[in-house]
């Protein structure tokens, strides 16, 4: 992907976040993250049913690289069986490790690609990726 064109998605996520700002309403649940090495700090809501995906929601503080990873994620997943979800999360972590990973499941959250060669910056981009894996762990456990 040319480089204009990821900045240019990356900064519109950044500054045009999808589903930014968390609800009241009952079914969602709520997991906090947050980054031991710099500002980031997301709060996480996900309502799930029959396995579906229906909504994500999350605010907080956190850099363009998590921000916009954040609403690429929430944009990637909503609609999503659980099973995909973990699939999508699962070759997007694998990429930001620098292991094989299917480019097709991930979509825009190819943009991240190039973040292996920052090191630092791959916890900003991990950092709602955790989270959620967190939630669908706890849906998981629910249905046990």
């Amino acid at each position: 992907m040319d480089k204009n064109i990821r900045r240019e998605i990356i900064l519109d996520h950044y500054q045009n976040p999808v589903n930014k700002g968390l609800t009241s309403e009952d079914g969602y649940i709520f997991q906090n993250t947050s980054s031991e090495s710099c500002i980031d700090n997301i709060d996480m809501q996900l309502k799930c049913e029959d396995g579906v995906i229906k909504d994500i929601v999350f605010d907080g503080e956190a850099c363009a690289i998590c921000t916009s990873a954040t609403s690429i994620l929430i944009k990637t997943l909503i609609g999503k069986r659980i099973e995909e979800a973990e699939e999508i999360i699962l070759n997007y972590k694998n990429m930001i490790h620098e292991r094989e990973y299917n480019k097709e499941l991930i979509g825009d959250l190819v943009v991240y690609e190039e973040v292996c060669m920052q090191p630092n910056r791959k916890m900003c981009a991990l950092l709602p990726s955790n989270a959620i894996e967190k939630i669908l762990e706890v849906i998981r456990n629910e249905k046990k």
